[in-house]
């Protein structure tokens, strides 16, 4: 089981100024056969220093809220004055091996911290569900954890509210499926420019109209595809401007009245670029990322589509420009002959997935009013199906590009797709107007037919 600490390092500190050190805690999980990584940009040079081993890092939403859940355990059991906490740091630093490191918290507050871990490691294990009775993930954790831990558990929602817990979570999510999604792209162009290296140099006929028109190649075929899969990756980066806003301690909407939270911390934890001001705007704000990126989505299928129709074009047998891998192509149920490209059919008709989603979207929150409402939860369908569709297309054309073969004995180009170039040699060699030029290449063609 691998369990992240979102927004920790090694040397994290809490507010009250209790210094933490959770190496024993870290101990604990390994010899129960956890895999723990920190997600805090410090832990290399902490590591560094200590000669540790580098753990690994990145980013994750497993388990946003754990040090705030640390924070007030140790309110607890670190009441009193300056010298007590002191006295109380030097005793649980006698339990740490390395008497360099920082002091370790409590034995009591390790073993709530601990609860929190496993709770969300036997959730992934399946070994409890969220029940129609909790109605959320939310108040499933705080029950779980106030069975466990008692009334402490209870303080676990304070400042908190499930429109801006999901919202937060729904960002982090969108933060990471936006830069897989343009990860995504950029190897299918990859894919592309190795095409190009191949075969770049074997002629293609340029098509308007779905007729022949003027001379191009494998090289400019392939760099057209790449060049906008590659806009496609810049477009879909624009959409972290969105989903870098930190929603929480906008809780339902309007703040946390009466109760003073610190929204920059979270931000900074969870590497969100801004926090969502004012707490007004956070429910306002609902569906306008998912359609942005649902909208690049589109933008990058209908890119994919393309090139698959094309593909698909050149496969048939009465072009047969190109040689398909057979893995990616299936055979008929009674008809022995044919290989049929129905892998790529499936790229070209998933475009219709994410308009259809973008669409979706938009339809739910057009005419909502201020404020939450659970219409908003019909966003998430669409929105996953869009993102998934096009991932899975992503995922799998890298390797089909891999095995595209353009045979070059079955491409035949009219010669008259040579007359505009013809057209354009007349007028820089005669200096006559292109119209000129133009009519008599016309002329030339109409008599030689």
């Amino acid at each position: 089981m691998r369990i992240v600490f979102l927004g920790l390092s090694i040397t994290s500190s809490w507010g009250n100024g209790h210094a933490t050190n959770y190496r024993a805690l870290v101990r604990e999980l390994s010899r129960r056969g956890h895999d723990v990584l920190f997600c805090e940009r410090d832990v290399p040079w902490y590591a560094a220093q200590r000669d540790l081993p580098e753990p690994p890092w990145g980013r994750t939403s497993l388990y946003g809220s754990l040090d705030d859940l640390a924070e007030r355990h140790a309110e607890d059991v670190g009441a009193g004055d300056g010298d007590e906490e002191g006295h109380g740091a030097e005793a649980d630093d006698d339990a740490v091996d390395d008497a360099d490191d920082p002091p370790a918290p409590g034995a009591e507050v390790r073993e709530q911290v601990m609860e929190v871990v496993a709770v969300g490691a036997e959730h992934a294990q399946g070994r409890w569900r969220v029940t129609l009775e909790q109605e959320d993930g939310q108040t499933a954790l705080e029950n779980l954890l106030t069975a466990r831990i008692g009334a402490t558990g209870g303080r676990l929602h304070a400042g908190r509210s499930r429109n801006d817990q999901v919202l937060a979570a729904l960002r982090l999510f969108l933060r990471d499926a936006a830069d897989a999604l343009a990860s995504g792209a950029l190897a299918v162009a990859q894919a592309l420019d190795g095409l190009a290296a191949r075969e770049g140099r074997i002629e293609l006929p340029g098509y308007t109209h779905m007729q022949q028109a003027m001379p191009s190649s494998v090289a400019l075929w392939a760099g057209g595809f790449a060049a906008e899969l590659r806009d496609d990756a810049e477009g879909l980066a624009a959409t972290q401007r969105r989903i870098g806003k930190n929603p929480l301690g906008s809780a339902a909407g309007f703040g946390t009245p009466n109760l003073e939270i610190s929204r920059e911390a979270t931000r900074r934890r969870l590497e969100f670029s801004v926090n969502h001001e004012p707490v007004t705007a956070v429910q306002l704000s609902r569906g306008k990322a998912e359609a942005q990126l649902l909208f690049e989505v589109t933008l990058l299928t209908q890119d994919l589509g393309r090139l698959a129709a094309d593909l698909l074009l050149f496969y048939t047998q009465e072009f047969a420009f190109v040689a398909l891998p057979e893995a990616f192509t299936t055979g008929s149920s009674i008809m022995p002959q044919k290989r049929n490209a129905d892998v790529f059919e499936l790229m070209r008709g998933r475009a219709a997935v994410a308009q259809a989603a973008l669409a979706e979207v938009l339809g739910i929150t057009q005419k909502l009013t201020s404020g939450y409402h659970r219409d908003l939860q019909l966003i998430k369908p669409p929105l996953m199906r869009g993102i998934d569709s096009a991932l899975q297309t992503l995922e799998i054309l890298p390797l089909a590009l891999d095995g595209v073969q353009f045979q070059p004995e079955n491409i035949h180009l009219d010669p008259s797709i040579h007359a505009a170039a013809a057209a354009n040699a007349l007028v820089s060699a005669e200096g006559i107007p292109f119209r000129e030029a133009y009519r008599r290449v016309a002329e030339k063609l109409k008599d030689n037919k």
